[in-house]
């Protein structure tokens, strides 16, 4: 694997705790970063950091759909750190049925994390960066934010406004050397699959040229390049990262 330098720069990964976020922590951590890993699982957040073993990893119990406790902990943490490297990870795919069929509750918490969260992150960390002219932030999307997956409408539509608030976002920090992409995987084997029908997950797969599932590593190299200090010019853009579905 590529080595990247994130010596003296400390990381903010929401959904920490496991999958793509677990994986970018590790690697952050190699790298050289302090790490916060954010969460709202207890348990496991804590067997992840005690396992660990890094004196560099920390741990916050955060709702990122709630600001005042993104803010709370925002502030506790650049109380002693600047926030150089921001992924916004957290998210849940959800139930999948037809749109009218949907339910409301769970429609609205779907985006309450999977945009919502991402836009109170931002909004908490970007005067630290703007303040010190120096971030990386990464939106973790889908392609189901380009394509739009049928009986994934909650979701899709989540997905759809992450991108858009990276382009909006990007344009409104590109006279600083802070910069904002999104990054758009296809399925890959994380417990989020969990969370959709076996119909569902194999229509997903059907639909990706390389005849297969993302590898979880493969989306932390594209991560760690999108936060290096190596990214001096792409900002406000969405990377793809699905196997040849959607390839714009």
């Amino acid at each position: 694997m590529n080595k990247f330098d994130f010596n003296n720069r400390t990381a903010v990964i929401t959904g920490g705790a496991q999958g793509f976020g677990l994986d970018i922590a590790k690697r952050f951590l190699d790298s050289g970063a302090k790490v916060f890993i954010w969460d709202i699982d207890e348990k496991l957040i804590r067997s992840v950091v005690d396992e660990a073993k890094n004196p560099n990893l920390f741990y916050n119990l955060v709702d990122v759909s709630n600001y005042q406790n993104v803010e709370k902990i925002v502030s506790e943490i650049t109380s002693n750190n600047n926030i150089d490297i921001l992924i916004n990870n957290a998210g849940i795919t959800g139930p999948t049925a037809p749109l009218w069929e949907y339910d409301l509750e769970m429609w609205n918490k779907i985006i309450q994390i999977n945009l919502i969260g991402a836009f109170n992150c931002c909004r908490a960390i970007v005067p630290n960066m703007i303040k010190n002219n120096y971030g990386r932030i990464v939106n973790v999307a889908s392609v189901a934010g380009k394509d739009g997956n049928a009986n994934a409408s909650a979701y899709s539509s989540g997905k759809a406004g992450t991108i858009g608030l990276t382009k909006s976002l990007g344009k409104e920090l590109a006279d600083k050397d802070i910069a904002v992409n999104a990054v758009t995987p296809a399925g890959a084997k994380t417990r989020i699959l969990d969370q959709m029908s076996k119909e569902h997950v194999q229509r997903m797969l059907s639909k990706v040229p390389r005849g297969r599932f993302l590898e979880i590593h493969e989306f932390t190299s594209l991560v760690c390049w999108l936060s290096s200090e190596e990214n001096t010019f792409s900002t406000a853009a969405v990377f793809d990262i699905s196997g040849g579905r959607s390839t714009y």
